[in-house]
């Protein structure tokens, strides 16, 4: 067996590693079970701490947080009919309704096995996936990387859950934030206004915690005090009867797995709405749709099995391309800049280790959900009894320090608090976060590709698709545009 394997596996149990995974999973489900804060939100605030670890501890911290938060949200969906995480939104009414059925063991054993499998599912896919694309990916140029980003944004925009009109706005606004600073190739300011603390760019750990926590603290703070209906028990073996429910359901669940993973992969999609639409074509498919939204144990098992599976897929496209899947892998993309690890097609050759690591720690998170997510479960009482107007404080004092800490800068701190103001504005206006994120980390490579190509064809722009792979990606991202303009038209008609 490959001898990276093994020194990736000592790392990973290491007693150090291991408790910064088990610190880090306690974290991730906590921020995930409390109502109103994402997984998004709970990587936000984890990466300035893994920016004083190694390696290996800082992406065992990043699975573990990530995985055990999209779990736990659906921890409030079933006892408060509030989804703790946006992943957890698309089957909350059926959790809920089942526990005022007196199925809430079920319900929370249905969620924990069906995330556990369907993370499972997603690991095995990312390992399998990954090294093949990144030894295709070898053979791209400035010309197919271009291209390349430019269908992942464009992916971004068309899988927005809503209105694609305000997914452009959000990858417009986002692309406009990857121009602050110095020209890449000139080297001139700008949008700097004279502010030397600018001429870098946006701090990108500063802006992310602004954009993905301090949002949600002013959100939460805003949304205190509205009333909410709860209901109070205790949960003894909710393993009881899942096996049978999985039995019944399987080809949901394995649809749900598959539906997760290839969601997860197109970039900025994410376990939301991997979840929406496995969801969406479950009850397409069932033989009694009718029951979907109040108290489905099939609509269960087909959301459930797609949210944590699509966790892994993210890892395909942000590994391999360095263009993120979804939120999370936005800003881990940047956590593996900062510990210098160039997300890439080579990334496998230069860093087999830390992969082979990273490969590992997901599998070691979605097995230690069974054991650790039935104490989340068993702790879901105390998890949501605590009241929101003390923890909101104490979370931003926390974004503070953390912005601050990764450079000891103040003006960190600035960015962090206006990127929070402009993505609550953003939310309250139904105008997605995750497109203007994406924007921002892919903006300088676009920006850089394209140029690169256009000096080396003399700016003949026509000669960008005179290779085989870049016109074939070109003609995907015109196929993708051309469906997009379908679909407005179509609305447009329908009005």
């Amino acid at each position: 067996m490959d001898p990276n394997f093994w020194k990736a596996l000592a790392l990973v149990f290491e007693p150090t590693t291991l408790a910064v995974g088990l610190a880090a999973a306690t974290f991730g489900l906590f921020v995930g079970a409390m109502p109103g804060l994402s997984a998004t939100m709970a990587v936000a605030l984890l990466i300035p701490v893994t920016f004083f670890m190694e390696p290996v501890p800082a992406l065992v911290a990043v699975v573990m947080t990530t995985a055990m938060a999209i779990f736990a949200g659906d921890i409030p969906s079933v006892l408060l009919r509030i989804p703790g995480t946006p992943a957890s939104a698309a089957y909350t009414d059926d959790a809920f309704m089942m526990t005022k059925s007196g199925r809430g063991e079920l319900a929370m054993g249905i969620c924990l096995v069906t995330s556990a499998i369907g993370g499972l599912f997603g690991a095995v896919i990312l390992v399998l996936l990954a090294p093949v694309l990144a030894d295709f990916a070898i053979r791209f140029s400035s010309f197919e990387y271009f291209w390349l980003v430019l269908l992942g944004l464009t992916c971004a925009i068309f899988v927005c859950h809503g209105n694609m009109l305000k997914g452009t706005v959000s990858l417009l606004l986002g692309l406009f934030f990857a121009t602050i600073g110095l020209d890449p190739l000139a080297g001139f300011p700008r949008f700097t206004f004279g502010m030397r603390d600018l001429f870098s760019g946006l701090p990108f750990i500063a802006t992310m915690v602004g954009m993905f926590a301090v949002s949600e603290i002013i959100r939460n703070v805003t949304a205190l005090g509205q009333p909410v209906e709860v209901i109070k028990q205790q949960f003894g073996n909710v393993f009881l009867g899942v096996w049978q429910v999985l039995r019944r359901y399987h080809w949901n669940m394995w649809r749900g797995n598959v539906i997760g993973t290839a969601i997860g992969i197109l970039p900025g999609a994410g376990a939301d709405i991997a979840a929406w639409i496995s969801y969406s074509v479950g009850k397409r498919f069932s033989k009694t749709p009718e029951t979907f939204g109040k108290g489905s144990e099939e609509g269960l098992v087909d959301a459930g099995a797609a949210n944590n599976a699509a966790i892994a897929g993210a890892w395909v496209p942000a590994l391999v391309f360095g263009i993120p899947g979804d939120s999370v892998t936005a800003i881990v993309i940047g956590m593996l800049f900062l510990k210098g690890l160039q997300p890439g097609p080579m990334i496998f050759e230069t860093s087999p280790v830390e992969t082979t690591a990273l490969f590992i720690a997901f599998f070691v998170a979605n097995l230690a959900m069974f054991p650790i997510g039935w104490l989340a479960i068993k702790a879901s009482g105390f998890t949501l009894s605590v009241p929101r107007h003390y923890l909101m404080p104490l979370i931003l004092i926390f974004c503070m320090v953390g912005s601050y800490a990764v450079n000891n800068d103040p003006f960190a701190i600035l960015v962090m608090l206006g990127m929070g103001i402009v993505a609550y504005i953003m939310m309250e206006n139904d105008i997605p976060i995750a497109p203007a994120i994406l924007g921002m980390v892919l903006g300088d490579q676009l920006e850089k590709t394209f140029l690169t190509s256009l000096m080396k064809v003399d700016g003949d722009v026509l000669r960008l698709v005179e290779r085989p792979i870049a016109m074939g990606l070109a003609a995907t991202t015109a196929l993708v545009w051309a469906m997009m303009a379908w679909s407005a038209w179509r609305q447009w008609r329908t009005r």
